[in-house]
């Protein structure tokens, strides 16, 4: 269960069971949020965040499991599947798994409903750390930490990086030994992508202020005035790549009120070879171990807007930094392929 649009997980882990050779189906979620906009806004602001079809695709999941019998529903983030469709998918013998890529005490996302689904799943796996104990305490289940990966087919340097030759481990199976990529002028000092949420604009607009070109990709960035010149608005996956491929550094930044420790950039922009300036979580030293070696950590927005000059004015730490980032990630067990397996084997 999830969206099946190239840039969500949905879509990652569809394709990961592709490459296991695990045959695989797409219970696509949008159909549970479809309906006339009045009543969409109604169940969502009145109903707690409630999918305007929430029992009628809930419904539809469950036939599919009865006419299909798959060993293994997995559910992403806060799916539209109610409890008593839980029950009932359980009886037909389904092992359900949730892989939780949103946290479900975040004011944006609480669902009362969905809370109240969430002791019918088998197994729950979550991508923060920070919420695991509520989880647990909640759900009276197994619940394990799991991070976010990258998708291969999207993730991945284009010809043209960072405005540097970048020599790059060739893909498995290719033949070559390394790809030396073009170089072009960059278009930007700063990339981000991801949702304009209120504590991340101070970040992006310190740096406009700084002087600093920056490039935003987004929701909502045009709503600030500080930052809408810069805003550039949603891209699909392919522009994001190449955005970034063209842009001197990547900043990655959690979601506080996710209670984040890393997202899903945090995989995506060493995979593409980007050069990262990244908040300074647990989890992400846990991934890329300490400031330097890697990446490069920040804590506040003064250290990070003196961080970024000082990569923009070393070209060649900046190579390398993104260069044992993306060595690091594509070399590990780090693709989507990869956590749908260490989900299907825990709960075999």
């Amino acid at each position: 269960m999830g969206n099946p649009e190239e840039i969500h997980v949905g879509a990652h882990l569809l394709e990961g069971a592709a490459a296991l050779g695990v045959p695989a189906r797409l219970a696509d979620v949008r159909e549970a949020y479809r309906g006339p906009s009045l009543v969409r806004r109604f169940n969502w602001w009145l109903r707690g965040r409630r999918p305007t079809r929430l029992r009628a695709f809930s419904r539809s999941v469950t036939a599919l499991c009865a006419d299909w019998s798959p060993t293994w529903l997995v559910a992403t983030g806060i799916a539209p599947l109610d409890r008593e469709a839980l029950k009932q998918i359980k009886a037909l013998g389904v092992r359900c798994l949730n892989y939780l890529t949103d946290d479900p005490w975040n004011p944006a996302h609480y669902a009362p409903w969905f809370l109240a689904a969430l002791p019918h799943y088998d197994q729950l796996f979550s991508t923060r750390r920070a919420n695991l104990d509520d989880l647990s305490l909640l759900s009276r289940r197994t619940v394990s930490f799991l991070p976010f990966a990258r998708a291969p087919r999207l993730h991945f340097p284009e010809p043209s990086l960072n405005g540097r030759p970048l020599t790059l481990p060739s893909p498995p199976g290719d033949g070559g030994e390394g790809r030396v990529r073009g170089t072009t002028e960059p278009a930007a000092d700063l990339f981000f992508a991801g949702g304009a949420d209120p504590d991340r604009v101070p970040y992006l607009a310190a740096c406009i202020r700084a002087g600093f070109r920056v490039r935003l990709h987004g929701g909502y960035w045009d709503r600030y005035p500080e930052t809408r010149g810069c805003a550039d608005g949603h891209l699909t996956g392919d522009e994001i790549r190449r955005a970034m491929g063209k842009s001197r550094v990547a900043l990655c930044l959690v979601r506080r009120a996710n209670r984040d420790g890393h997202v899903m950039r945090s995989f995506e922009i060493p995979a593409i070879g980007a050069c990262m300036l990244t908040e300074d979580t647990a989890e992400h030293r846990e991934i890329f171990g300490a400031d330097g070696e890697n990446v490069v950590y920040f804590r506040t927005i003064a250290e990070m807007v003196d961080r970024l000059r000082w990569l923009l004015a070393h070209d060649a730490e900046r190579a390398r930094l993104a260069d044992a980032a993306h060595r690091l990630i594509v070399n590990g067990k780090h693709t989507y392929r990869d956590r749908l397996e260490t989900m299907l084997a825990r709960a075999s």
